[in-house]
């Protein structure tokens, strides 16, 4: 049986999604004239309780349009050590921007602490960057960060005269597991980034949302980095399907990563974490690369980093292939213990 858990980016669109893509009105973006884009941006907005949201292609481009937005050349943002914007993004803030990351130690949740952000930020100084900008992310390899946790990072932000973006790629996953809406993490967030494209299902496409003045400098930032798109309402229009019937079916995802993660306990030979649709899983290092090989003999896809891979749900993996990725694993450590 095959099945890729290497992420929940590798989802191909519903027959009811493109349909709603195929039928969709659409105009010139550019022009702010395209129907189903601005359907999309105004439903986001009142999702996050913001003032606006733009369309933009990936989550990549997302952030680094809002990090445009936030910092002049010369500025600093602080970060997680763990964060993908820091670790996973090519650099951009520092390449188009010339703004240089502050990272900042997380423990073992991916979280910051509200000292470690006071901490970070500059004194005053000729010699110094100015801190301008905290870098938030929900969820961290899968790992929820607390509403409670998010709101007094991102006051502590505020308080010390820093703008507060969260890159919300999977901050959906956080909003179904910690059984709130989205914007319940936002109170004291300026921006954040939230992808369609992966527990979501569309094929493409992230929206930030923030106030007015900002999302209107990410706009121009948009255009600068090449990402002003035309007829681009049959992406809305996936987008907008995703949002009104993939969400509360992300708990599935949860349900079947909390069974992966059940039947790999019984596994005495693994270390491994589990939390909202990721598994993180850790096998002896002999035996590492004979896993590698029997798992994909058998048609069973994920990223098989050292020491530790990773197995991701999303809406095309099913409870057969879980329990089948589950028969895998015990067949092979039930031969070598």
């Amino acid at each position: 049986m095959n099945a890729d858990f290497r992420s929940d980016t590798v989802t191909v669109a519903s027959p009811a999604m493109r349909s709603a893509m195929a039928s969709a009105d659409v105009g010139d973006d550019v022009y702010g004239e395209d129907p189903t884009v601005n359907r999309l941006q105004d439903h986001v907005a009142a999702l996050t309780g913001k003032e606006a949201a733009l369309f933009l292609t990936s989550g990549t481009q997302s952030n680094l349009a809002a990090l445009l937005a936030h910092c002049q050349r010369g500025d600093e943002f602080i970060i997680g050590s763990e964060y993908h914007i820091f670790l996973n993004e090519a650099a951009g803030a520092a390449a188009f921007g010339g703004a240089s990351p502050w990272p900042v130690e997380v423990d073992a949740n991916g979280s910051l602490t509200p000292d470690a952000v006071r901490a970070a930020v500059r004194e005053p100084d000729q010699h110094h960057p100015v801190s301008r900008l905290l870098c938030l992310e929900n969820t961290v390899n899968g790992r929820v960060q607390p509403v409670d946790l998010v709101d007094k990072l991102a006051a502590t932000g505020q308080d010390c005269d820093l703008a507060v973006h969260l890159d919300g790629a999977r901050l959906f996953n956080a909003a179904v597991a910690s059984g709130v809406d989205i914007d319940a993490f936002l109170d004291h967030v300026d921006t954040v980034s939230l992808c369609l494209s992966k527990g979501l299902g569309a094929p493409a496409g992230t929206v930030l949302a923030g106030d007015r003045a900002t999302i209107d400098r990410a706009f121009r930032a948009r255009k600068m980095l090449g990402g002003g798109m035309r007829q681009v309402g049959h992406l809305a229009a996936a987008g907008l399907h995703a949002l009104e019937h993939n969400i509360d079916r992300l708990a599935d995802d949860h349900a079947r990563a909390e069974r992966i993660a059940e039947g790999f306990r019984a596994i005495d030979a693994l270390s491994l974490t589990q939390d909202t649709n990721m598994v993180w899983v850790t096998p002896p290092a002999e035996h590492h690369d004979d896993l590698v090989a029997h798992l994909e003999s058998e048609g069973l896809s994920a990223c098989f980093w050292k020491p530790t891979m990773r197995f991701v749900t999303h809406l095309d993996i099913d409870d057969a292939q879980v329990e089948a990725l589950i028969d895998t694993f015990q067949r092979f450590f039930a031969d070598r213990t």
